[in-house]
């Protein structure tokens, strides 16, 4: 009986409870770090703050005029995230789908509200960049709120940012902050900087850090380079373990003058000479000292 058979004893006809498969279930994305699972959960799982509505304090509510007593429900409002809205900078907007009654005698009609987009010069103090991107009338005040884009894009969660532009700049600056790498001519200037923002590195480690900002796609390519490089860091090459079997054969033949050969051929006498042992690796100069 397979996990997708129904009864137990004593509950017939109930589908067990298994948790479902996701993304990381299985193949590279199963082998992903605690350091990028923790990034996808502030990023894909953590729950955005409300733009587009004001949530009720409380779990009650009476209404004033018949006095019934309700309760609250804080139901987000479904936002669309179109691919431009990921290369700027939109502060948590997106594009809300619904309905709209133009006419009180016809029939409601679908209609889609979009956020006032311009374009605008952002500045990185961090980075010490000036960069012209897509904005929105929030981005500005938040930028404005949290006096900087640094502070606003460092204090702000990744489900709440969305932008992948906004993710990157977030990575370069932890990341610059981590080396303290900024102002590499202003020695001055660095520590002041470095300074401001460095109680931001207390939330994250090192590993927590290389690992922010990156996409799936982006995570898996890493994790197979990683793999791949510890793989060849661990490979043993052939000649080396076709050699030493050889060696241990005639070892265990009781062949004395084996000893010595390696002896020679490791050069550990004071002087190196020719002997059969050495003629048996191709890999030998041809060439010998006398």
């Amino acid at each position: 009986m397979n996990k997708y058979t129904y009864a137990v004893k004593g509950h017939n006809n109930l589908l067990l409870r298994f948790e479902k498969p996701t993304r990381f279930s299985e193949g590279i994305a199963s082998r992903l770090p605690e350091a990028y699972m923790k990034f996808w959960n502030e990023w894909k799982v953590q729950e955005p703050s409300p733009v587009h509505y004001i949530p009720e304090p409380g779990k009650w509510k009476r209404n004033p005029e018949t006095g019934e007593v309700h309760p609250v429900q804080n139901t987000p409002i479904p936002l669309i995230y179109p691919k431009e809205s990921y290369f700027g900078l939109w502060g948590g907007e997106g594009v809300i789908k619904g309905f709209q009654k133009r006419h009180r005698l016809r029939k409601r009609v679908p209609h889609y509200w979009f956020p006032t987009l311009y374009r605008n010069v952002i500045y990185s103090e961090i980075l010490n960049k000036r960069m012209s991107t897509i904005v929105t009338h929030r981005t500005m005040q938040l930028i404005h709120k949290n006096y900087g884009l640094d502070h606003y894009i460092l204090k702000t969660s990744a489900c709440d940012l969305q932008s992948k532009l906004a993710m990157k700049l977030k990575r370069k600056m932890l990341l610059s902050l981590l080396k303290k790498d900024l102002y590499p001519d202003d020695e001055v200037k660095r520590e002041e900087v470095y300074n401001t923002y460095k109680h931001y590195l207390e939330n994250y480690s090192e590993e927590e850090i290389d690992w922010y900002g990156l996409t799936f796609f982006e995570a898996i390519d890493k994790q197979t380079r990683l793999e791949e490089a510890e793989k060849e860091r661990n490979t043993v090459p052939l000649k080396t373990v076709y050699r030493s079997e050889l060696i241990q054969k005639l070892q265990e033949a009781g062949i004395e003058a084996v000893n010595v050969a390696l002896d020679e051929y490791e050069g550990k006498g004071s002087v190196r000479k020719s002997s059969w042992i050495s003629k048996l690796n191709p890999f030998s100069s041809r060439k010998q000292d006398s």
